[in-house]
């Protein structure tokens, strides 16, 4: 039997596209199709099935996006697809050419729906024309019921059109590039990952970390990443004899070292869709807290294999870190079970089966 042909499309979500690629590449003819600035992380961690693409595209702001879009629209032509996948751009230049394209029966990867509250780095026209991808798709693919529900509700997408994955560990790619090179876990460390935006809820885990520390004294916090100004969070000054402050874009390298140094990933949101640090932290056999808030509470589930706590809550943040740190029956249990999700709906191979049955609605909706 003759294998789909797949065009998978993205500009970014590096490890995510990497994670399915790789699956995919197991059961369909794919054809990654990438802009060059992001060809460094993924080319060696792609499996040799997976055929690559790759072409040059300019800043958001340079009108060098027509020719570089034009060379796109022409590799997508060249190769005709039987179905295009597209992981969800924030890049106006994309939309207005899926605007004013015909393309093959597309399919289109939604991580986020609207823009986080505080995110300043935003592209100017994107929460606009990103609105394209919404109406031009055959299907959409989004990570929490609550994200298929909001685009029902506020776009009137019907129900058939829009399909619940979860978001694929990626963990595992992360350990297969970068050994731990004897970097030990530290029994009390916590880490907050990720860009540092108002909406992530890093001055909840700061009130809570001297509740933390008056039941455990050998407690620590990495902040990793980049965003606002840290100095807000710390009228002091940055100087704190537990917390480590790693200000700056963490490479792919260092992201593997500091989930490996710590014990407990948390994700004090107060708002949230959805989150690949949960798969990232559970692909890497980390501990789990995050708020029961959005797609937070969809993919972690509570007493199973993470705990979850009110968003906005201190004191309730603090009693968790420090039940978990306490509790080695329970660290063990959260361990496997999330080990477990790793192997099942968290799983690339799964993912990419029901994946490729989009596909093929996506290709009867064109009808073609």
């Amino acid at each position: 039997m003759k294998k789909l042909k797949v065009a998978l499309v993205h500009f970014c979500f590096e490890d995510y596209t990497t994670g399915l690629a790789n699956a995919l590449a197991n059961i369909v003819d794919l054809t990654l199709i990438q802009p060059q600035k992001v060809a460094v992380f993924c080319q060696d961690s792609l499996n040799d099935n997976v055929r690559v693409i790759s072409f040059e595209k300019p800043r958001i702001r340079s009108l060098g996006n027509f020719r570089a879009l034009l060379e796109m629209k022409k590799i997508i032509a060249d190769l005709q697809p039987d179905v295009l996948h597209v992981q969800e751009t924030n890049d106006p230049w994309y939309d207005l050419t899926l605007l004013l394209s015909n393309m093959p029966p597309l399919v289109t990867t939604v991580h986020d729906i609207f823009r986080h509250p505080g995110d300043r780095q935003n592209i100017f026209g994107a929460d606009y024309t990103k609105r394209i991808a919404f109406y031009k798709s055959q299907q959409i693919i989004v990570h929490a019921e609550l994200l298929k529900q909001t685009l029902q509700q506020k776009f009137r997408l019907p129900e058939h059109r829009v399909n619940v994955l979860p978001h694929g560990e990626i963990g595992s790619l992360y350990q297969r590039r970068f050994q731990s090179h004897g970097i030990k876990e530290e029994p009390f460390t916590l880490l907050f990952f990720g860009r540092v935006w108002p909406y992530k809820g890093l001055k909840y885990l700061l009130a809570a970390m001297p509740l933390i520390a008056n039941k455990l004294p050998e407690i620590k916090l990495i902040i990793a990443g980049k965003g606002e100004d840290l100095k807000e969070y710390f009228p002091v000054g940055t100087q704190q004899p537990n917390i480590e402050i790693i200000n700056e874009f963490i490479s792919a390298e260092m992201v593997a070292s500091i989930f490996h140094r710590s014990k407990v990933v948390v994700l004090p949101y107060i708002e949230a869709s959805q989150s690949g640090v949960v798969s990232l932290a559970y692909g890497m056999g980390k501990l789990v807290i995050a708020s029961a808030i959005g797609g937070l509470q969809e993919v972690v589930q509570p007493e199973k294999d993470g705990l979850l706590v009110p968003p906005g809550d201190s004191q309730a943040l603090a009693d968790a870190v420090i039940r978990l740190l306490s509790d080695a029956s329970l660290q063990q249990s959260l361990r496997l079970a999330a080990r477990e999700r790793c192997q099942q709906d968290l799983n690339w191979k799964n993912i990419a089966a029901h994946t490729v049955n989009i596909y093929h609605q996506a290709i009867a909706a064109k009808g073609v």
